[in-house]
């Protein structure tokens, strides 16, 4: 009996490990990052509106509402600073809110509220709205590539970790 436990453990934990492997290998999304104006902020295009237009950014954060309009997607984000595999960091401090354009129809169920996004596009003209009952001055990215991470990379944001015994 007890070399059967040795064995399924053994199999069991085999498994673990190749399934941790995998998920380590996952790929990150391929942007184009040659002509992206790595100095540019929501605050900075904001701020310096005339400068920034049709510069590339990349930027990324959480979604705050997605609407279709006649002929495009409007989505507005919560912007945050990105890591090496350009997703959004939310335990870092919020960079302010921007809108994307992007061409065409795209499904509000999918791109929900909170959930990560990461875009490539250029800068576009300044569209005023409102937050409540403030007024306020969104940054307009036209989008060329869109990333939306998958719900399962929200639940597991860390690496794989192996170890026996009790945790906190």
């Amino acid at each position: 009996m007890t070399s059967n436990f040795l064995f399924y453990f053994g199999r069991s934990l085999l498994s673990l490990m190749m399934l941790g492997l995998l998920q380590a290998c996952a790929t990150a999304p391929e942007f184009d990052t040659t002509q992206v104006d790595k100095s540019l902020t929501p605050q900075s295009v904001i701020a310096e509106s005339a400068l920034s237009r049709n510069k590339m950014v990349l930027w990324g954060g959480t979604i705050i509402d997605t609407r279709n309009l006649k002929d495009k997607t409007r989505i507005e984000m919560l912007a945050y600073p990105l890591d090496s595999r350009q997703r959004p960091l939310l335990d870092k401090k919020p960079l302010g809110r921007f809108l994307i354009q992007q061409v065409g129809y795209l499904e509000p169920a999918s791109y929900a509220q909170g959930r990560q996004l990461t875009v490539l596009g250029s800068v576009g003209k300044n569209q005023s709205g409102k937050i409540g009952e403030s007024q306020y001055t969104y940054a307009v990215i036209n989008a060329k590539q869109l990333h939306l991470w998958s719900k399962e990379d929200d639940r597991n944001r860390s690496s794989f970790h192996f170890g026996i015994g009790i945790s906190r």
